[in-house]
């Protein structure tokens, strides 16, 4: 079965930084885009960041782009979230997911991941 476990959230303040982690098990995924995305309160569910099998291309969010890096270790079969610069709106509850296949494009759309966390709460304090 497969499973996708998010942890590094907390409360941090503004201009901080936090890292997340995703640790994927029951398969392993390293020829398998995966994602961050998050979901702010009383919002829909937005991506954030994809990173392709090998951890050679990755796409991010124009919000979080220049702040934000998403990385993987293959070999730990676990993803990154490293964050920096934080504000008050990215306060959300971020989810990791993973596709079952793989793509030559990285996908922004919630409806091609088909494995999701069970997320972490980030809050930015101003």
């Amino acid at each position: 079965q497969v499973q996708l476990v998010e942890s590094g959230g907390g409360l941090v303040q503004a201009g901080g930084s936090l890292r997340l982690s995703c640790a994927a098990s029951g398969r392993t995924f390293d020829s398998i885009a995966m994602g961050w995305f998050r979901q702010a309160r009383g919002k829909e569910r937005e991506f954030v960041a994809v990173i392709n099998g090998s951890g050679a291309r990755a796409d991010y969010a124009d919000s979080v782009k220049g702040r934000f890096t998403i990385s993987r270790d293959n070999a730990k079969n676990t993803m990154y979230l490293l964050m920096n610069s934080l504000k008050p709106e990215d306060t959300a509850v971020y989810y990791c997911a993973a596709e079952r296949d793989a793509y030559p494009l990285l996908h922004r759309a919630r409806d091609e991941y088909n494995y999701w966390g069970q997320g972490t709460q980030v809050t930015v304090s101003s």
